[in-house]
């Protein structure tokens, strides 16, 4: 060992070029360079139609959801587990915030309230299903699917929730710096998940759990509380998601999430986040995020067949399972 070597690990420090090596291998850092290069491209394509004030402001304000909805996948699958309910929560909160305000005549904020609490209780409730009846969360959330869906469409039928809280609406269209402000919010939940899971306690709990439930539990981490309170964020999650949703939309109706599904394993997958869980990656879902928003508007500046967007992009979910399957056996036979 070079004794250069040998003084950065006593002092901690790392050159400057070791650091940027390090930051280059990282996934994230590819995934932005792909980004990027995409976006340029695809502005280029469109004769820079893509850079216009307009058509900027509606590609940040329709990435929100895509961002959060990923994010509340990912919380689940930092324990090993999936959560299939993520799109029909989202729109049942959705459906049940419009009905708050447009049948029950309450403000806007109580409507908020309802829908949050409604997506963290009906996360709870997955949660401790996963539990007690001690069935894989695949199918627990399989099920709870299907009866949100039920809930969903019970809310207001077929019909469509509309002309509800003017000033919630305009908080959807609102904009800072040229940046739609349910983005902003985004990236703002997007951080508060990063810190959770890289400065509390509670965090790195769910992280423990998911990398190793036998080495948890003889640390003294209940690997059934870890169970219960990622299904509960990852409920919450999608109650912010519906929240954005009805405050971007301008009406609901009882379809809303059913898309949303393949983009919510799409973004953490894609972004890194392993399926066996003990590993996260908030950026690397955020820019999976983008990469999938981008491939939503190549289909309309080009309309192309919506069908063959679905096959890329389930394509590259099943391609990037792959890779992280392959990757992990390598590591296990390099230790």
């Amino acid at each position: 060992m070079s004794t250069a070597v040998r003084e950065a690990e006593l002092t901690g420090r790392i050159e400057p070029a070791g650091r940027w090596r390090s930051i280059a291998r990282r996934p994230e850092f590819t995934l932005a360079v792909i980004a990027l290069v995409g976006f340029v491209a695809l502005a280029i394509a469109t004769g820079g139609n893509l850079l216009s004030a307009g058509t900027l402001g509606a590609f940040f304000r329709f990435l929100a959801v895509p961002i959060v909805i990923g994010l509340s996948q990912m919380v689940v699958l930092a324990i090993g587990q999936m959560n299939l309910s993520v799109g029909a929560l989202t729109g049942f909160c959705a459906m049940v915030a419009a009905w708050v305000m447009v049948e029950a005549g309450l403000p806007a904020p109580l409507a908020v309230l309802v829908a949050l609490a409604v997506g963290l209780i009906a996360g709870m409730v997955n949660g401790a299903l996963v539990v007690f009846t001690r069935i894989n969360g695949f199918i627990v959330t399989l099920a709870t699917m299907t009866i949100i869906e039920g809930l969903r469409y019970g809310v207001n039928g077929p019909d469509t929730f509309q002309g509800y809280s003017p000033g919630l609406r305009e908080f959807g269209r609102a904009s800072v710096l040229g940046l739609p402000v349910v983005f902003l919010v985004a990236l703002a939940v997007a951080g508060l998940v990063a810190f959770f899971f890289a400065r509390t306690v509670t965090g790195r709990q769910l992280l423990a759990s998911g990398g190793s439930p036998f080495s948890a539990r003889l640390s003294g981490i209940s690997n059934d509380r870890s169970i219960v309170i990622a299904h509960a964020l990852s409920g919450l999650l999608a109650g912010v998601a519906a929240v954005i949703t009805v405050a971007s939309s301008g009406s609901v109706n009882s379809s809303i999430g059913d898309d949303l599904l393949l983009p919510s394993f799409a973004a953490p997958i894609i972004g890194g986040v392993a399926l066996t869980g003990g590993a996260v990656s908030v950026a690397g879902t955020c820019l999976a995020a983008f990469l999938v928003r981008l491939v939503d508007v190549l289909q309309a500046q080009f309309d192309i067949n919506r069908r063959w967007i679905d096959l890329i992009v389930g394509a590259v979910v099943l391609g990037a399972v792959l890779l992280g399957t392959v990757r992990q056996k390598l590591l296990r036979r390099s230790s």
